[in-house]
Protein backbone atom coordinates (compact mmCIF):
# COMPACT_ATOMS: atom_id res chain seq x y z
CA UNK A 1 0.00 0.00 0.00
CA UNK A 2 3.01 2.36 0.45
CA UNK A 3 3.06 2.39 -3.25
CA UNK A 4 -0.32 3.79 -3.60
CA UNK A 5 0.01 6.18 -1.13
CA UNK A 6 2.78 7.92 -2.91
CA UNK A 7 1.12 7.78 -6.42
CA UNK A 8 -1.58 9.89 -4.79
CA UNK A 9 -2.19 13.10 -6.31
CA UNK A 10 -3.31 16.09 -4.09
CA UNK A 11 -4.93 18.86 -4.58
CA UNK A 12 -5.68 21.70 -2.39
CA UNK A 13 -7.91 23.73 -3.82
CA UNK A 14 -11.32 23.57 -2.36
CA UNK A 15 -14.24 25.51 -1.53
CA UNK A 16 -16.76 24.91 0.97
CA UNK A 17 -19.70 23.98 -1.49
CA UNK A 18 -17.26 20.74 -1.64
CA UNK A 19 -16.80 20.00 1.56
CA UNK A 20 -17.27 16.35 2.79
CA UNK A 21 -15.79 16.95 6.08
CA UNK A 22 -16.88 20.28 7.68
CA UNK A 23 -20.12 21.85 7.47
CA UNK A 24 -19.57 26.13 8.37
CA UNK A 25 -21.99 28.07 10.40
CA UNK A 26 -22.37 31.88 11.05
CA UNK A 27 -24.14 33.93 14.13
CA UNK A 28 -23.20 37.31 13.92
CA UNK A 29 -19.84 37.71 14.96
CA UNK A 30 -19.45 33.96 15.91
CA UNK A 31 -19.00 31.17 13.17
CA UNK A 32 -19.32 27.19 14.43
CA UNK A 33 -16.97 24.89 12.75
CA UNK A 34 -18.13 21.11 12.90
CA UNK A 35 -16.53 18.15 11.92
CA UNK A 36 -18.58 15.72 10.43
CA UNK A 37 -16.55 13.20 8.74
CA UNK A 38 -17.94 10.88 5.77
CA UNK A 39 -16.65 7.79 7.12
CA UNK A 40 -15.98 6.87 3.13
CA UNK A 41 -14.64 9.95 2.25
CA UNK A 42 -10.78 9.29 2.75
CA UNK A 43 -8.32 10.17 -0.05
CA UNK A 44 -7.37 6.96 -0.88
CA UNK A 45 -9.05 3.10 -0.52
CA UNK A 46 -8.22 0.77 2.69
CA UNK A 47 -9.38 2.52 5.73
CA UNK A 48 -12.42 4.07 6.90
CA UNK A 49 -12.76 7.58 9.02
CA UNK A 50 -14.72 6.36 11.97
CA UNK A 51 -15.01 8.87 15.03
CA UNK A 52 -14.52 11.79 13.16
CA UNK A 53 -10.94 10.56 12.26
CA UNK A 54 -9.02 12.40 9.99
CA UNK A 55 -6.44 12.16 6.99
CA UNK A 56 -5.09 14.50 4.82
CA UNK A 57 -8.45 15.84 2.71
CA UNK A 58 -9.92 16.26 6.52
CA UNK A 59 -7.29 18.91 7.16
CA UNK A 60 -6.97 20.67 3.54
CA UNK A 61 -11.03 21.38 4.17
CA UNK A 62 -9.84 23.04 7.60
CA UNK A 63 -7.26 25.06 5.81
CA UNK A 64 -9.80 25.87 3.32
CA UNK A 65 -12.55 27.02 5.81
CA UNK A 66 -9.51 29.40 7.83
CA UNK A 67 -8.26 31.19 5.38
CA UNK A 68 -11.99 31.75 4.18
CA UNK A 69 -13.47 33.25 7.39
CA UNK A 70 -10.18 35.42 7.51
CA UNK A 71 -10.50 37.02 4.25
CA UNK A 72 -14.65 36.35 3.60
CA UNK A 73 -15.90 37.26 7.53
CA UNK A 74 -14.41 40.41 8.65
CA UNK A 75 -17.44 40.12 10.93
CA UNK A 76 -16.31 37.09 12.84
CA UNK A 77 -14.61 37.54 16.01
CA UNK A 78 -15.04 34.00 17.14
CA UNK A 79 -15.07 30.55 16.15
CA UNK A 80 -15.92 27.44 17.69
CA UNK A 81 -14.77 23.77 16.61
CA UNK A 82 -17.21 21.22 17.41
CA UNK A 83 -18.28 17.61 16.29
CA UNK A 84 -21.37 16.67 14.73
CA UNK A 85 -20.79 12.88 15.87
CA UNK A 86 -23.19 12.13 18.56
CA UNK A 87 -20.64 11.66 21.83
CA UNK A 88 -17.52 11.81 20.30
CA UNK A 89 -15.33 15.02 19.02
CA UNK A 90 -12.64 13.47 17.18
CA UNK A 91 -10.64 10.32 17.45
CA UNK A 92 -7.56 11.88 16.26
CA UNK A 93 -5.52 10.99 12.94
CA UNK A 94 -6.70 7.50 11.35
CA UNK A 95 -3.99 4.89 12.36
CA UNK A 96 -5.24 2.29 9.36
CA UNK A 97 -4.22 5.26 7.24
CA UNK A 98 -0.71 5.98 9.06
CA UNK A 99 -0.58 2.22 8.98
CA UNK A 100 -0.37 1.86 5.33
CA UNK A 101 1.24 4.70 4.27
CA UNK A 102 4.52 5.46 3.06
CA UNK A 103 6.80 7.16 5.36
CA UNK A 104 7.37 10.23 3.66
CA UNK A 105 3.26 11.01 3.16
CA UNK A 106 3.07 10.54 6.93
CA UNK A 107 5.77 12.82 7.59
CA UNK A 108 4.36 15.21 4.57
CA UNK A 109 0.82 14.94 6.30
CA UNK A 110 1.73 15.69 10.12
CA UNK A 111 4.03 18.61 8.52
CA UNK A 112 0.66 19.91 6.91
CA UNK A 113 -1.52 19.31 9.93
CA UNK A 114 0.59 21.41 12.28
CA UNK A 115 1.02 24.21 9.81
CA UNK A 116 -2.82 24.36 9.92
CA UNK A 117 -3.30 24.29 13.36
CA UNK A 118 -0.56 27.31 13.53
CA UNK A 119 -2.67 29.16 11.37
CA UNK A 120 -5.64 29.21 13.83
CA UNK A 121 -3.31 29.99 16.93
CA UNK A 122 -2.15 33.17 14.30
CA UNK A 123 -5.70 33.84 13.86
CA UNK A 124 -6.49 33.90 17.15
CA UNK A 125 -3.34 35.63 18.52
CA UNK A 126 -3.08 38.22 15.16
CA UNK A 127 -6.30 38.48 13.35
CA UNK A 128 -7.83 39.02 16.49
CA UNK A 129 -10.70 36.10 15.00
CA UNK A 130 -10.46 33.98 18.26
CA UNK A 131 -10.57 30.35 18.27
CA UNK A 132 -12.85 28.10 21.22
CA UNK A 133 -13.84 24.32 21.29
CA UNK A 134 -16.60 22.54 22.30
CA UNK A 135 -15.22 18.64 23.33
CA UNK A 136 -18.94 17.44 23.20
CA UNK A 137 -17.11 13.18 23.01
CA UNK A 138 -13.81 11.65 23.70
CA UNK A 139 -10.96 13.66 22.54
CA UNK A 140 -7.93 11.52 21.67
CA UNK A 141 -4.72 12.39 20.14
CA UNK A 142 -4.68 14.62 16.88
CA UNK A 143 -8.32 15.65 18.26
CA UNK A 144 -6.92 16.62 21.22
CA UNK A 145 -3.92 18.54 19.11
CA UNK A 146 -7.24 20.09 17.47
CA UNK A 147 -8.54 21.32 21.03
CA UNK A 148 -4.68 22.61 22.02
CA UNK A 149 -4.49 24.35 18.76
CA UNK A 150 -7.35 26.77 20.14
CA UNK A 151 -7.75 29.34 22.46
CA UNK A 152 -10.22 28.13 25.09
CA UNK A 153 -11.25 24.60 25.78
CA UNK A 154 -14.61 23.68 27.08
CA UNK A 155 -15.39 20.03 27.71
CA UNK A 156 -18.69 17.72 28.56
CA UNK A 157 -18.01 16.68 32.17
CA UNK A 158 -20.54 13.91 31.83
CA UNK A 159 -18.43 10.92 33.08
CA UNK A 160 -17.80 9.57 29.16
CA UNK A 161 -15.39 12.02 27.74
CA UNK A 162 -12.07 12.87 28.23
CA UNK A 163 -9.01 14.31 26.85
CA UNK A 164 -6.23 11.84 25.72
CA UNK A 165 -2.50 12.14 23.68
CA UNK A 166 -2.31 7.92 23.76
CA UNK A 167 0.12 7.82 20.59
CA UNK A 168 2.90 6.53 23.05
CA UNK A 169 1.40 3.36 24.86
CA UNK A 170 -1.15 2.30 21.78
CA UNK A 171 1.22 3.06 18.65
CA UNK A 172 5.00 3.46 19.82
CA UNK A 173 4.85 7.03 18.08
CA UNK A 174 4.39 10.62 19.60
CA UNK A 175 1.53 13.17 19.08
CA UNK A 176 2.79 14.30 15.51
CA UNK A 177 0.77 17.48 15.41
CA UNK A 178 3.17 19.45 18.17
CA UNK A 179 0.46 18.24 20.99
CA UNK A 180 3.89 17.54 23.25
CA UNK A 181 4.96 20.98 22.22
CA UNK A 182 1.82 22.78 23.38
CA UNK A 183 0.94 20.77 26.16
CA UNK A 184 4.11 22.02 28.02
CA UNK A 185 5.00 25.19 26.37
CA UNK A 186 1.59 26.65 25.70
CA UNK A 187 -0.92 24.89 28.19
CA UNK A 188 2.14 25.03 30.88
CA UNK A 189 1.33 21.69 32.07
CA UNK A 190 3.56 20.29 34.70
CA UNK A 191 6.29 17.54 33.64
CA UNK A 192 5.11 15.18 35.93
CA UNK A 193 1.76 15.68 35.15
CA UNK A 194 1.88 15.77 31.45
CA UNK A 195 4.09 12.76 31.51
CA UNK A 196 1.43 10.81 33.15
CA UNK A 197 -1.20 12.03 30.88
CA UNK A 198 1.07 11.44 27.68
CA UNK A 199 1.14 7.29 28.43
CA UNK A 200 -2.37 6.79 30.06
CA UNK A 201 -4.51 5.26 27.10
CA UNK A 202 -7.93 6.61 28.63
CA UNK A 203 -7.19 10.32 29.55
CA UNK A 204 -8.45 12.75 31.92
CA UNK A 205 -11.41 13.76 32.08
CA UNK A 206 -13.94 16.22 34.43
CA UNK A 207 -12.68 18.24 37.24
CA UNK A 208 -8.71 17.03 37.07
CA UNK A 209 -8.86 18.44 33.96
CA UNK A 210 -9.23 21.85 34.47
CA UNK A 211 -7.09 21.45 37.37
CA UNK A 212 -3.99 20.17 35.94
CA UNK A 213 -4.87 22.88 32.63
CA UNK A 214 -5.82 20.05 29.86
CA UNK A 215 -8.70 21.80 29.49
CA UNK A 216 -10.18 25.13 30.53
CA UNK A 217 -13.73 24.64 32.15
CA UNK A 218 -15.92 21.79 31.27
CA UNK A 219 -19.83 22.05 31.98
CA UNK A 220 -23.18 19.33 31.81
CA UNK A 221 -23.46 18.11 28.68
CA UNK A 222 -26.92 19.82 28.55
CA UNK A 223 -25.42 23.14 29.07
CA UNK A 224 -22.34 22.88 27.08
CA UNK A 225 -23.45 24.65 23.65
CA UNK A 226 -24.75 27.51 26.05
CA UNK A 227 -21.52 27.75 27.82
CA UNK A 228 -18.93 27.57 24.75
CA UNK A 229 -20.96 30.14 23.13
CA UNK A 230 -21.19 32.44 25.84
CA UNK A 231 -17.94 32.04 25.82
CA UNK A 232 -17.53 32.83 21.85
CA UNK A 233 -19.66 35.88 22.45
CA UNK A 234 -16.88 37.60 25.10
CA UNK A 235 -13.87 36.77 23.22
CA UNK A 236 -16.11 37.96 19.62
CA UNK A 237 -16.90 41.91 21.55
CA UNK A 238 -13.25 42.31 22.32
CA UNK A 239 -11.84 42.08 18.77
CA UNK A 240 -10.78 44.59 16.19
CA UNK A 241 -12.12 43.27 13.27
CA UNK A 242 -14.83 45.49 11.41
CA UNK A 243 -18.42 44.25 12.08
CA UNK A 244 -19.49 46.24 8.73
CA UNK A 245 -16.85 45.09 6.42
CA UNK A 246 -17.31 43.42 3.39
CA UNK A 247 -15.24 40.34 2.80
CA UNK A 248 -13.20 39.34 -0.20
CA UNK A 249 -13.76 36.46 -1.79
CA UNK A 250 -11.39 33.42 -2.75
CA UNK A 251 -12.23 32.36 -5.82
CA UNK A 252 -10.85 29.49 -7.23
CA UNK A 253 -7.40 29.15 -7.83
CA UNK A 254 -6.80 29.29 -11.47
CA UNK A 255 -4.08 26.27 -12.09
CA UNK A 256 -2.80 24.51 -15.18
CA UNK A 257 -0.77 21.18 -15.44
CA UNK A 258 0.46 20.19 -18.46
CA UNK A 259 3.34 17.83 -18.34
CA UNK A 260 6.36 19.26 -15.81
CA UNK A 261 5.56 22.82 -16.44
CA UNK A 262 2.55 24.39 -13.74
CA UNK A 263 1.29 27.79 -14.36
CA UNK A 264 -0.57 30.33 -12.45
CA UNK A 265 -0.89 33.92 -13.50
CA UNK A 266 1.97 35.21 -10.98
CA UNK A 267 3.96 31.85 -10.29
CA UNK A 268 5.55 29.49 -12.80
CA UNK A 269 7.09 26.16 -12.16
CA UNK A 270 9.45 24.11 -14.34
CA UNK A 271 10.32 20.41 -12.91
CA UNK A 272 13.77 19.09 -14.46
CA UNK A 273 13.22 15.52 -13.33
CA UNK A 274 16.30 14.67 -14.48
CA UNK A 275 18.41 17.29 -12.36
CA UNK A 276 15.52 16.76 -9.76
CA UNK A 277 14.76 20.61 -9.95
CA UNK A 278 12.37 22.72 -9.80
CA UNK A 279 12.74 26.24 -11.26
CA UNK A 280 10.53 28.40 -9.51
CA UNK A 281 9.74 31.94 -11.43
CA UNK A 282 7.57 34.62 -9.88
CA UNK A 283 6.29 37.46 -11.17
CA UNK A 284 5.84 41.08 -10.29
CA UNK A 285 2.82 43.48 -10.57
CA UNK A 286 2.20 44.63 -14.06
CA UNK A 287 0.73 47.75 -13.21
CA UNK A 288 0.63 50.27 -9.93
CA UNK A 289 -0.87 49.26 -6.93
CA UNK A 290 -4.46 51.06 -5.92
CA UNK A 291 -4.46 54.61 -4.15
CA UNK A 292 -5.85 53.59 -1.18
CA UNK A 293 -7.49 50.70 1.13
CA UNK A 294 -10.89 50.92 -0.90
CA UNK A 295 -9.35 50.42 -4.05
CA UNK A 296 -7.25 47.10 -2.30
CA UNK A 297 -10.89 45.96 -1.16
CA UNK A 298 -12.60 46.42 -4.94
CA UNK A 299 -9.19 44.41 -6.24
CA UNK A 300 -10.19 41.41 -4.17
CA UNK A 301 -8.53 38.31 -4.02
CA UNK A 302 -6.93 39.53 -7.67
CA UNK A 303 -4.60 42.29 -5.64
CA UNK A 304 -0.42 41.15 -6.09
CA UNK A 305 0.20 40.33 -2.94
CA UNK A 306 -2.63 38.28 -2.39
CA UNK A 307 -2.89 36.44 -5.62
CA UNK A 308 0.86 35.60 -4.68
CA UNK A 309 0.66 34.35 -1.52
CA UNK A 310 -2.14 31.85 -2.76
CA UNK A 311 -0.37 30.91 -6.07
CA UNK A 312 2.92 30.19 -4.22
CA UNK A 313 1.52 28.81 -0.64
CA UNK A 314 -0.74 25.66 -3.60
CA UNK A 315 2.55 25.58 -5.25
CA UNK A 316 4.54 24.36 -2.71
CA UNK A 317 1.97 22.54 -1.11
CA UNK A 318 1.97 20.97 -4.08
CA UNK A 319 5.13 19.74 -4.80
CA UNK A 320 6.20 18.85 -1.41
CA UNK A 321 2.95 16.38 -1.29
CA UNK A 322 2.91 15.36 -5.21
CA UNK A 323 6.63 15.80 -5.88
CA UNK A 324 8.57 13.65 -3.47
CA UNK A 325 11.68 13.30 -5.33
CA UNK A 326 12.13 17.06 -6.54
CA UNK A 327 14.98 17.89 -4.42
CA UNK A 328 15.91 21.27 -4.78
CA UNK A 329 12.96 24.61 -5.43
CA UNK A 330 15.17 27.04 -7.89
CA UNK A 331 13.59 30.60 -7.34
CA UNK A 332 13.89 33.13 -9.83
CA UNK A 333 11.86 36.71 -9.82
CA UNK A 334 10.89 38.66 -13.22
CA UNK A 335 9.81 42.30 -13.23
CA UNK A 336 9.63 45.79 -12.67
CA UNK A 337 10.96 46.19 -9.34
CA UNK A 338 9.76 49.74 -8.86
CA UNK A 339 5.87 48.11 -8.87
CA UNK A 340 7.31 45.46 -6.31
CA UNK A 341 8.69 48.29 -3.78
CA UNK A 342 5.21 49.85 -4.57
CA UNK A 343 3.04 47.32 -3.12
CA UNK A 344 5.37 46.87 -0.37
CA UNK A 345 4.76 50.86 0.33
CA UNK A 346 0.81 50.25 0.34
CA UNK A 347 0.93 47.33 2.43
CA UNK A 348 3.04 49.36 4.84
CA UNK A 349 1.52 52.05 4.71
CA UNK A 350 -2.02 50.75 5.17
CA UNK A 351 -0.77 48.11 8.19
CA UNK A 352 -3.62 48.99 10.36
CA UNK A 353 -6.61 47.80 7.48
CA UNK A 354 -7.92 44.17 8.67
CA UNK A 355 -7.30 43.09 4.83
CA UNK A 356 -4.07 44.20 4.56
CA UNK A 357 -3.35 43.05 8.26
CA UNK A 358 -4.60 39.35 6.84
CA UNK A 359 -2.35 40.09 3.45
CA UNK A 360 0.75 40.29 5.39
CA UNK A 361 0.01 37.51 7.44
CA UNK A 362 -0.66 35.23 4.43
CA UNK A 363 2.73 35.79 3.11
CA UNK A 364 4.64 35.44 6.56
CA UNK A 365 2.84 31.88 6.57
CA UNK A 366 3.66 31.30 2.88
CA UNK A 367 7.37 32.14 3.02
CA UNK A 368 7.43 30.04 6.58
CA UNK A 369 5.99 27.39 4.40
CA UNK A 370 9.17 27.43 2.55
CA UNK A 371 11.76 26.88 5.29
CA UNK A 372 10.18 24.19 6.89
CA UNK A 373 9.86 21.89 3.80
CA UNK A 374 12.33 19.42 3.49
CA UNK A 375 13.68 20.91 0.53
CA UNK A 376 16.79 22.56 -0.43
CA UNK A 377 16.02 26.14 -1.52
CA UNK A 378 18.67 28.65 -3.90
CA UNK A 379 17.85 31.42 -5.76
CA UNK A 380 19.16 32.90 -8.61
CA UNK A 381 19.64 36.48 -8.70
CA UNK A 382 20.46 37.95 -12.64
CA UNK A 383 19.34 40.55 -15.37
CA UNK A 384 15.44 41.19 -15.69
CA UNK A 385 15.16 39.85 -11.95
CA UNK A 386 12.97 41.81 -9.29
CA UNK A 387 14.26 40.51 -5.70
CA UNK A 388 12.97 43.53 -3.88
CA UNK A 389 11.09 43.72 -0.47
CA UNK A 390 8.52 41.03 -0.09
CA UNK A 391 10.05 39.37 -2.88
CA UNK A 392 13.94 39.59 -1.66
CA UNK A 393 12.23 37.16 1.20
CA UNK A 394 12.76 34.69 -1.52
CA UNK A 395 16.44 34.59 -1.72
CA UNK A 396 16.59 35.62 2.19
CA UNK A 397 14.44 32.23 2.91
CA UNK A 398 17.01 30.32 0.49
CA UNK A 399 19.77 28.24 2.18
CA UNK A 400 22.20 29.88 -0.59
CA UNK A 401 21.83 33.01 -2.72
CA UNK A 402 23.84 33.43 -6.46
CA UNK A 403 23.77 36.91 -8.29
CA UNK A 404 25.52 37.47 -11.07
CA UNK A 405 27.75 40.37 -10.99
CA UNK A 406 27.60 43.07 -14.20
CA UNK A 407 25.57 42.02 -17.06
CA UNK A 408 25.33 38.87 -20.01
CA UNK A 409 27.64 39.20 -23.30
CA UNK A 410 24.94 39.87 -25.64
CA UNK A 411 21.92 40.91 -23.34
CA UNK A 412 20.97 44.53 -23.12
CA UNK A 413 19.00 44.07 -20.11
CA UNK A 414 21.37 46.11 -16.88
CA UNK A 415 23.18 44.27 -14.29
CA UNK A 416 20.92 42.81 -11.58
CA UNK A 417 20.03 44.70 -8.44
CA UNK A 418 18.38 44.10 -4.97
CA UNK A 419 16.62 46.62 -2.44
CA UNK A 420 15.56 46.32 0.76
CA UNK A 421 12.60 47.77 1.82
CA UNK A 422 10.14 48.60 5.22
CA UNK A 423 8.60 45.17 5.21
CA UNK A 424 12.40 43.27 5.26
CA UNK A 425 12.66 44.53 8.63
CA UNK A 426 9.67 42.89 10.84
CA UNK A 427 6.59 41.98 8.46
CA UNK A 428 7.60 38.50 7.89
CA UNK A 429 9.30 36.72 10.54
CA UNK A 430 10.54 32.98 10.71
CA UNK A 431 9.62 30.65 13.07
CA UNK A 432 12.06 31.56 15.67
CA UNK A 433 10.46 34.56 15.84
CA UNK A 434 13.02 36.96 14.04
CA UNK A 435 12.60 38.23 10.53
CA UNK A 436 15.01 36.59 8.16
CA UNK A 437 17.70 39.78 8.47
CA UNK A 438 17.96 39.44 12.30
CA UNK A 439 17.90 35.47 12.25
CA UNK A 440 20.81 35.87 9.00
CA UNK A 441 22.76 38.49 11.41
CA UNK A 442 22.67 36.40 14.75
CA UNK A 443 26.34 37.58 15.42
CA UNK A 444 26.42 41.22 14.19
CA UNK A 445 23.14 42.52 15.33
CA UNK A 446 23.95 46.04 14.86
CA UNK A 447 24.45 45.54 10.85
CA UNK A 448 20.29 45.15 10.75
CA UNK A 449 19.93 48.68 12.19
CA UNK A 450 22.86 49.28 9.30
CA UNK A 451 20.71 47.73 6.57
CA UNK A 452 18.10 49.87 7.46
CA UNK A 453 19.59 52.82 6.61
CA UNK A 454 19.85 51.84 3.07
CA UNK A 455 15.92 50.92 2.45
CA UNK A 456 15.28 51.87 -1.42
CA UNK A 457 19.24 51.49 -2.34
CA UNK A 458 19.88 49.68 -5.32
CA UNK A 459 22.41 47.21 -4.65
CA UNK A 460 24.19 45.62 -7.66
CA UNK A 461 26.36 41.93 -6.84
CA UNK A 462 29.20 43.76 -4.88
CA UNK A 463 27.49 45.90 -2.42
CA UNK A 464 25.35 43.12 -1.53
CA UNK A 465 27.79 40.42 -1.40
CA UNK A 466 29.55 42.95 1.27
CA UNK A 467 26.42 43.24 3.50
CA UNK A 468 25.37 40.43 3.60
CA UNK A 469 22.96 39.20 1.54
CA UNK A 470 24.05 37.39 -1.13
CA UNK A 471 26.55 34.30 -0.46
CA UNK A 472 28.36 34.03 -4.53
CA UNK A 473 28.36 36.47 -7.15
CA UNK A 474 30.09 35.24 -10.64
CA UNK A 475 30.34 37.26 -13.35
CA UNK A 476 29.25 36.31 -16.74
CA UNK A 477 32.42 34.03 -17.79
CA UNK A 478 31.79 31.73 -14.60
CA UNK A 479 28.38 32.37 -13.98
CA UNK A 480 26.71 28.56 -15.91
CA UNK A 481 29.52 26.85 -14.70
CA UNK A 482 29.40 27.90 -10.68
CA UNK A 483 25.53 27.23 -10.82
CA UNK A 484 25.51 24.20 -12.62
CA UNK A 485 28.35 22.55 -10.27
CA UNK A 486 25.99 23.54 -7.29
CA UNK A 487 22.98 22.25 -8.07
CA UNK A 488 24.46 19.33 -9.29
CA UNK A 489 26.31 18.85 -6.54
CA UNK A 490 23.30 19.41 -4.58
CA UNK A 491 21.31 16.56 -6.12
CA UNK A 492 24.22 14.33 -5.31
CA UNK A 493 23.64 14.50 -1.46
CA UNK A 494 21.52 11.92 0.56
CA UNK A 495 18.25 13.65 0.64
CA UNK A 496 18.00 12.74 4.49
CA UNK A 497 21.90 14.30 5.68
CA UNK A 498 20.12 17.73 3.65
CA UNK A 499 17.34 17.51 5.67
CA UNK A 500 18.51 16.95 8.92
CA UNK A 501 20.93 19.63 8.36
CA UNK A 502 18.85 22.39 6.60
CA UNK A 503 16.48 21.87 9.42
CA UNK A 504 19.61 22.84 12.20
CA UNK A 505 20.88 25.27 10.76
CA UNK A 506 18.12 26.84 9.45
CA UNK A 507 16.20 28.48 12.61
CA UNK A 508 19.27 29.74 14.46
CA UNK A 509 18.68 31.95 17.89
CA UNK A 510 15.76 31.77 20.23
CA UNK A 511 13.60 28.88 20.19
CA UNK A 512 9.81 29.03 20.21
CA UNK A 513 6.87 26.61 20.20
CA UNK A 514 7.01 26.66 16.44
CA UNK A 515 10.87 26.04 15.97
CA UNK A 516 10.35 23.24 18.31
CA UNK A 517 7.40 21.98 16.48
CA UNK A 518 9.41 21.89 12.94
CA UNK A 519 12.89 21.38 14.12
CA UNK A 520 13.05 19.63 17.18
CA UNK A 521 9.72 17.27 17.12
CA UNK A 522 9.20 16.60 13.16
CA UNK A 523 13.20 15.24 14.13
CA UNK A 524 11.71 12.61 16.37
CA UNK A 525 9.09 11.81 14.71
CA UNK A 526 10.37 11.19 11.46
CA UNK A 527 13.13 8.69 13.09
CA UNK A 528 10.47 7.07 15.36
CA UNK A 529 8.43 6.63 12.22
CA UNK A 530 10.61 4.36 11.04
CA UNK A 531 11.52 2.07 14.17
CA UNK A 532 10.34 -1.23 14.01
CA UNK A 533 8.54 -0.81 17.48
CA UNK A 534 6.31 1.63 15.77
CA UNK A 535 6.02 0.33 11.87
CA UNK A 536 7.50 -3.49 12.01
CA UNK A 537 5.86 -6.59 11.42
CA UNK A 538 4.95 -6.45 15.17
CA UNK A 539 5.29 -2.73 15.92
CA UNK A 540 2.23 -1.30 17.64
CA UNK A 541 1.05 1.02 14.57
CA UNK A 542 1.23 -2.68 12.74
CA UNK A 543 -1.22 -4.56 15.47
CA UNK A 544 -3.12 -2.10 16.57
CA UNK A 545 -6.38 -3.05 16.52
CA UNK A 546 -5.78 -6.93 15.93
CA UNK A 547 -5.90 -8.49 19.31
CA UNK A 548 -1.90 -9.13 18.81
CA UNK A 549 0.32 -7.51 21.32
CA UNK A 550 3.23 -5.51 19.95
CA UNK A 551 6.74 -6.55 20.10
CA UNK A 552 9.74 -3.90 20.97
CA UNK A 553 13.05 -3.58 20.10
CA UNK A 554 13.98 -2.91 24.14
CA UNK A 555 17.24 -1.00 23.49
CA UNK A 556 17.29 2.82 24.15
CA UNK A 557 18.94 4.25 21.58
Amino acid sequence: MAETAERVRVDFRTEPPRYRHWKLGFAGPVATLTLDVSEDGGLRPGYELKLNSYDLGVDVELYDAIQRLRFEHPEVGAVIVTSGKERVFCAGANIRMLAQSAHGWKVNFCKFTNETRNAMEEATGESRQVYLCAVNGPCAGGGYELALATEWIVMADDGNTAVSLPEVPLLAVLPGTGGLTRLVDKRRVRRDRADFFCTVEEGIKGARAVEWGLVDEVAPRSALDEVVRRRAAEFAARTDRPAGARGVALTPLERSIEGDRIRYRHVACDIDRGRAVAEITVSGPTEPPPADASGIQAAGDAFWPLALARELDDLILHLRTNEETIGLWVFRTAGQGEYVEAYDRTLAAHRDDWLVREIRLFLKRTLKRIEVSSRSVFALIEPGSCFRGTLLELALAADRSYMLDGTREGDSRPAATIRLTELNFGAYPMVNGLHRLASRFLAEPARVEKLRARIGDDLDAAAAADAGLVTFTPDDIDWDDEVRIALEERAAFSPDALTGMEASIRFGGPETIESKIFGRLSAWQNWIFQRANAVGPRGALEVYGTGQRSEFDRRRV
